[in-house]
């Protein structure tokens, strides 16, 4: 028989089944298959960052429902007869109201504009024949990495009565005599809205250039050709394919002006009066700066948690269009 007649046919060696599993691989442990063991292994990589949630999160978390659930100045706690005190009473503080109805005003007004012109500078930032690229995106993107203590002296110079801001419009005819920006509530509330505005709308800014980045240019491209201009292609191709990006912004600056403290501490100091405090910042002073009520302080930060879990939760139904 020669060499040739003796090698099986490519059909034969194709059909041939592999060689069985080796029973000695799990001998002694019949239950750690392939699936429980690549299962195992993940719950072992999750274990030790999940331990550290637990501990640093939601521990500390239930730990302040307790505190939530006491009454008493300083040390000296006890649970509250009835346990729901601390919540019946925020419901009649009229100062807590104020500063709710003050970090809505920031959050309606402030979060929407924001996320618009971050947008519209991402879209021109990407664009190809736009000269100096990172120059322009170093310095919009600046802002939100400016000390807070030295852009809230800036803004407090500029906004003075004497101030830059007051000088220039005075000069230009728009005003006859110095505005008290930070002596009247509503100006107030203006300059805070500012100072967010020019602080973190360049941080949105990166996100919303990354996403654009990893957008399909052929649908932008067949848009053109259909006869799509410039705004049509933007409204109806681009924003489309932005939109997980977009619910993610809106959910990280809804929580974070829900938990405004910065520029109500540092700009206004909460006045005129309360008019310009923010939910955070009256919790800081209920905490610290008055007689210490940490079982008070405690609940209106629950319920601070609970808003921005109902308003996460509201954004990301209507943000995903899966079906």
């Amino acid at each position: 028989m020669s060499i040739a007649t003796a090698r099986p046919r490519t059909s034969e060696r194709s059909t041939r089944k592999p060689p069985p599993p080796d029973p000695y691989l799990n001998r002694g442990k019949p239950w750690l298959n392939e699936a429980r063991r690549r299962n195992l292994t993940g719950w072992a990589f999750l274990l030790p960052a999940s331990l550290l949630i637990a501990v640093m999160s939601f521990i500390p978390m239930i730990q302040a429902f307790v505190l939530s659930l006491q009454t008493g100045r300083g040390a000296n706690l006890d649970f509250a007869d009835p346990l729901w005190y601390n919540y019946e009473r925020l419901m009649g503080d009229e100062t807590f109201k104020l500063t709710v109805q003050n970090t809505f005003t920031y959050l309606i007004i402030q979060v929407p504009i924001m996320l618009v012109i971050a947008l519209v500078l991402a879209n021109l930032l990407n664009s190809p024949r736009l000269r100096f690229k990172g120059f322009w995106r170093t310095a919009i993107f600046l802002p939100c990495a400016v000390s807070l203590v030295s852009y809230s002296m800036v803004f407090r110079t500029m906004f003075a009565t004497d101030g830059f801001v007051n000088d220039t419009l005075e000069f230009i005819g728009l005003i006859d005599s110095p505005i008290n920006w930070l002596g009247e509530a509503e100006t107030a509330r203006f300059v805070i809205i500012l100072g967010l505005l020019w602080r973190w709308t360049g941080y949105n800014m990166v996100f919303y250039l990354a996403a654009l980045q990893n957008i399909d240019h052929s649908s932008i491209e067949a848009a053109r050709m259909d006869g799509a201009n410039a705004f049509q292609t933007f409204w109806h191709v681009t924003v489309p394919q932005l939109r997980p990006m977009i619910v993610l912004t809106a959910i990280m600056s809804t929580n974070g002006t829900l938990q405004l403290f910065d520029e109500s501490w540092a700009l206004t100091r909460g006045g005129p009066g309360y008019s310009t405090m923010s939910m955070s910042h009256y919790l800081y002073e209920v905490s610290f700066l008055k007689n210490p009520n940490f079982g008070y302080a405690a609940a209106i930060s629950f319920v601070i948690l609970v808003l921005v879990a109902v308003l996460a939760f509201i954004q990301m139904k209507v943000g995903d269009k899966r079906d």
